[in-house]
């Protein structure tokens, strides 16, 4: 008896490791509470929102929305010139944000030598103001070490004549930016944005960024770069932050703004502790959708011999010491879910990504 719990202990931890590697998507359903969904996927348990709730208390800084465009339910971020400011700490700027940080998973924390995917879709009204200073959408940040003050990675807007979309970079204390675009070409526009990342020294890391117009796949701002470091001097991990994030210094020329986002998907493509997970051809579950059966391909039967379930958010929720012809799962909720396939004897994985309806 102490054998098998101690196997099974064994595996919970080994199946832990394993979906370090899954991808996360945080999208709005409009029926959970909002900072409840947010919270239960970027940190479970724990509180990733950042807003000026503490003094603008008659209204959630973030809510979900009908959009008619992707016919789903989205995220509104909610900035208000004269009632906002950063999270009662600040105020010459506001800010109304979620990021990961240390009470996330694994999963979403990057790094050393790891290469993440981070990929998103917002919406800025069509007469979105900017300041003159920062308006940032999206930062890439350090936690730990004595850069970590400044972003690594900035997407923020800025009025100029023309308002312009600048992405800005910061190996240490100091920023410049990289890469500008026309503002004008965003505005009332949902875009699809990708960012991959290989966390590494100069020399070693890989970076690249794609903004593309959704209405007509129209790339709006392109980037990559090897030559970068990417990563912050003695950093114990470095996270995404989404939202809107601007100066008060020139209010006057701003207005209360609403921006859009949805599908927020952090993919861990390669781990540093774990191999990568790569679907191959003859590795297959069917069907998919399911309902209460999942059959299993023979070669993952023959190649396997440990499998775990998780959730979306790559929580294990059921581990087994043996793989079948078919995987029961009429216990589980509807949503999409992860089988993670093991072979203690090779160290092989397989991931498969199944949706139960």
């Amino acid at each position: 008896m102490k054998y098998k719990k101690l196997i099974v202990s064994l595996l919970l931890v080994l199946m832990a490791r394993c979906f370090s590697q899954a991808q996360i998507v945080l999208n709005a359903n409009g029926s959970d509470t909002t900072y409840k969904l947010i919270n239960a996927i970027l940190a479970p348990g724990y509180d990733v929102i950042e807003t000026p709730d503490c003094v603008h208390t008659t209204v959630k800084h973030i809510d979900q929305v009908y959009d008619a465009d992707l016919d789903k339910h989205v995220f509104r971020f909610k900035a208000h010139v004269h009632l906002d400011n950063d999270r009662c700490i600040n105020f010459d700027r506001q800010r109304t944000e979620i990021k990961t940080y240390d009470k996330s998973p694994e999963n979403l924390k990057a790094t050393l030598n790891e290469k993440v995917e981070y990929s998103w879709r917002f919406k800025l009204s069509s007469d979105f103001k900017p300041s003159l200073s920062f308006t940032h959408l999206h930062q890439i940040k350090a936690v730990g070490g004595p850069d970590e003050s400044m972003p690594l990675i900035t997407l923020t807007a800025r009025e100029s004549n023309p308002d312009q979309l600048e992405l800005r970079y910061a190996e240490e204390l100091s920023q410049s930016t990289i890469i500008q675009v026309p503002l004008e070409d965003f505005r009332g526009e949902w875009i699809q944005a990708t960012e991959t990342i290989l966390f590494q020294e100069k020399g070693k890391a890989t970076y690249s960024i794609e903004l593309k117009r959704m209405s007509d796949s129209v790339k709006l701002l392109e980037y990559s770069s090897t030559s970068l470091k990417m990563w912050k001097t003695d950093a114990d991990f470095l996270r995404p932050k989404w939202g809107i994030y601007r100066s008060l210094l020139d209010s006057m020329s701003l207005k209360d703004e609403d921006i859009l986002f949805s599908d927020i998907s952090i993919n861990e493509l390669t781990s540093a502790n774990t191999k990568k997970i790569e679907p191959f051809k003859n590795y297959h579950i069917y069907p998919n959708p399911c309902q209460n059966m999942v059959a299993v391909s023979k070669q993952i039967s023959s190649d396997f011999n440990l499998f775990s379930v998780a959730d979306i958010s790559g929580k294990v929720i059921r581990v087994s010491q043996k793989v079948t012809d078919a995987i029961d799962v009429s216990d589980l909720k509807p949503g999409v879910y992860y089988i993670q396939f093991v072979s203690t004897r090779s160290g092989e994985l397989n991931r498969q990504k199944i949706v139960k309806y």
